[in-house]
């Protein structure tokens, strides 16, 4: 990993940890005042620098329960590679309802720990996934997407 890249990965965990304690709010990016799961990745990626401005939305607060689409995994493709041993800086998505529609950023691999705004915790909260009721389940099985893999 080259010092250029290991500054980015450090710049993305430093930005998202300012998000914590956010409350959660659909479609908000606001720090402090409201962000959901896709609206911080796209705030984190945005203001580092890493990713030109984008707005996902609209989409609807359930919109993963009727969806057979990965609408979420589309703006993730669309600015990185997947890949199989996350590294602080990643994004991980899991699966809820039919999608893929929960979404986080990587700050520790092992244990794996990351940030994320968890509506059922009212926040932006940093957690390891294997302590976490929502994220711990086998059909939540992650996936993970790296900014610095898409060369």
């Amino acid at each position: 990993m080259s010092l250029s890249e290991l500054c980015e990965r450090s710049s993305v965990v430093a930005e998202a940890r300012k998000w914590i304690g956010t409350p959660y709010h659909h479609q908000a990016d606001v720090l402090g005042s409201g962000v959901d799961c896709g609206m911080l990745l796209v705030r984190v990626f945005v203001d580092t620098g890493l990713c030109d401005p984008f707005d996902p939305t609209p989409y609807a607060n359930d919109w993963m329960l009727h969806r057979s689409e990965e609408r979420y995994l589309g703006f993730v493709f669309d600015r990185t590679k997947e890949v199989t041993s996350p590294q602080p800086g990643d994004v991980v998505v899991y699966r809820f309802g039919r999608c893929y529609s929960h979404g986080g950023i990587v700050t520790a691999a092992n244990p794996l720990i990351i940030i994320h705004a968890l509506k059922a915790a009212k926040q932006v909260i940093e957690e390891e996934v294997m302590t976490s009721v929502a994220l711990s389940n086998p059909c939540r099985a992650p996936r993970f997407f790296s900014y610095w893999a898409r060369g």
